[in-house]
């Protein structure tokens, strides 16, 4: 028992000693950060000043919930989450079940999914943007071949935001797709074996055995792409800067200009608490509704 004990305490260390790179890196990329943007946050910090001379409290964070621009900015991210999510994930669980019950052709299928995945966010609002321009995009010149008027995709406000979901969808969805897969992939045969024998219908089979064995992975499916539609910025940068007006102002975007256009650094460290504080909270109703399946 003795040298049992010892071997395992030898490999706990030796795990730890594995470990401690890994762990000292993420506390250089992730915690500091992270503990600078909080701190900062207590004073009254712009770049015209920066100095932590000018303590306030939680008069940022004040300032933060107080304000209108930042609510609506909040609005219309949960507005995006919503749309981005709802649609990717209809329409990807569609496509993944096709995908799961084909059987020729799947890398070929596998490598058209993955092209959008691939590119830069930066490289996506790019080329939307030059197709989706007015008077030069290749889209409205389509349009134009088939007597439609030309679309201003990017500058009418209710078609602005959709024209942003749309291409977010467009390069995300891919993601979905391949994460829900590969969930179909390594559901077991038995069940649907012992339903095809009992005579249940395939919309049967799909409510009463894969959506139960799916929820898992549909759970963590959603929780990171929610989480990767609070955080879009390079989309709505580079295609709408926030515009027209503030019709596409996400949170992200908002916090940047507060930042570097107003120059008040504290208080957007202060509504990056507010939105790391959202970001946790849905992680961990996800979370918690996952370890309860």
């Amino acid at each position: 028992m003795t040298a049992i004990t010892a071997i395992e305490r030898h490999d706990r260390r030796f795990g730890w000693l594995l470990t401690t790179p890994g762990l000292l890196l993420l506390v250089a990329v992730i915690a500091f950060p992270v503990g600078w943007a909080l701190f900062t946050s207590l004073f009254d910090y712009t770049l015209l000043a920066p100095g932590y001379e000018n303590f306030v409290g939680g008069a940022n964070y004040a300032l933060a919930v107080g304000d209108g621009e930042f609510l609506h900015a909040a609005k219309v991210t949960f507005f995006f989450v919503v749309a981005v999510v709802v649609i990717e994930f209809a329409v990807g669980f569609l496509v993944a079940l096709m995908l799961n019950d084909t059987e020729r052709g799947k890398n070929i299928y596998y490598l058209i999914l993955l092209c959008p995945l691939l590119m830069n966010p930066v490289v996506v609002g790019l080329i939307w943007r030059m197709f989706l321009h007015p008077t030069l995009g290749i889209v409205n010149y389509l349009l134009g071949r088939i007597g439609i008027s030309p679309v201003n995709w990017l500058g009418d406000a209710t078609m602005a935001f959709w024209t942003v979901v749309f291409v977010d969808i467009w390069h995300q969805i891919s993601f979905m797709i391949v994460l829900l897969l590969a969930g179909l992939s390594a559901l077991p045969k038995e069940p649907y074996e012992a339903a095809r024998v009992d005579g249940a219908s395939a919309l049967q089979s799909f409510w009463h055995i894969t959506l139960p064995l799916m929820r898992p992975v549909i759970v963590v499916t959603l929780l990171i792409r929610v989480i990767f539609a609070i955080k879009t910025y390079d989309i709505i940068y580079i295609m709408t800067r926030g515009g027209p007006g503030i019709a596409t102002d996400l949170v992200s975007y908002f916090i940047y200009r507060r930042a570097f256009v107003s120059l008040d650094l504290g208080e957007a460290c202060a509504m990056a608490g507010v939105l790391l504080v959202a970001v946790l909270a849905i992680t961990a109703y996800l979370h918690r509704s996952m370890r309860a399946l």
